[in-house]
């Protein structure tokens, strides 16, 4: 079994979880099966899918190399933190234990404070029951976006581990979480003001080719420009 054979991952473009865990991937120099899952369509609310992940989220990702692939892996924080460790070059975590944690820290900042707030599901909620029209579901958007890549700005800038990089200088599960709300906030053509330090790491980010194949526009399904 190659390693390629070994994964599965089920997808969609547009997820900004999604693009972590292709990030991952691609610094690891893995390329899983993929297989897309579309969400517009409302196939992550199928019974197909629901068997593998009863919350309907995006991604999933079996593995067919560890004996455990009845078992699927969700939660794109832990699926980075798996390929971290079976695939160890080159390392997304520090190697101290105090920058470790102030590097899921970060990441916990993005992906777990801030980016659920802004997921199909709430969008749903609060368009069918909670009242939202486009135009007040567009200000909760950009409330959140705003919230969350400012307060990431202050840490940036009034931290001292704070490098090339959300923390020193090679990119870190920080930096993949960072550059997948930023992915996923150009989709919806949002901008956040007074955030130079945070679109600095994601120019950095940028530079490297893990990070520009992982970009939503170059998914399947995307949108044709």
């Amino acid at each position: 079994m190659t390693v390629t054979e070994r994964f599965e991952l089920y997808s969609f473009w547009r997820t900004s979880a999604t693009y972590r865990v292709r990030v991952a991937f691609n610094l690891k120099g893995i390329s899983p099966q993929e297989h897309n899952v579309n969400i517009d369509a409302g196939e992550h609310r199928g019974d197909a899918f629901l068997r593998i992940n009863p919350m309907g989220a995006i991604p999933a990702l079996l593995d067919h190399g560890s004996g455990q692939s009845r078992t699927p892996l969700t939660q794109s924080l832990a699926i980075l933190e798996f390929l971290d460790e079976s695939f160890p070059t080159p390392p997304l975590l520090p190697s101290d234990t105090h920058s470790r944690a102030r590097v899921r820290s970060l990441a916990a900042m993005l992906a777990a404070d801030t980016h659920p707030l802004i997921t199909p599901r709430v969008k749903k909620y609060l368009t069918t029951t909670g009242g939202f029209d486009d135009a007040a579901w567009r200000a909760w958007q950009i409330h959140w976006f705003t919230a969350g890549l400012q307060a990431l700005e202050q840490r940036l800038v009034n931290e001292p581990g704070t490098g090339t990089f959300c923390h020193g200088d090679t990119p870190t599960i920080a930096d993949i979480c960072l550059a997948s709300l930023i992915a996923v906030m150009r989709v919806f053509k949002i901008e956040v003001p007074d955030i130079p330090t945070v679109l600095r790491v994601m120019a950095a980010c940028e530079q490297l080719d893990a990070f520009v194949q992982a970009d939503p526009s170059r998914q399947a399904g995307a949108p044709q420009a």
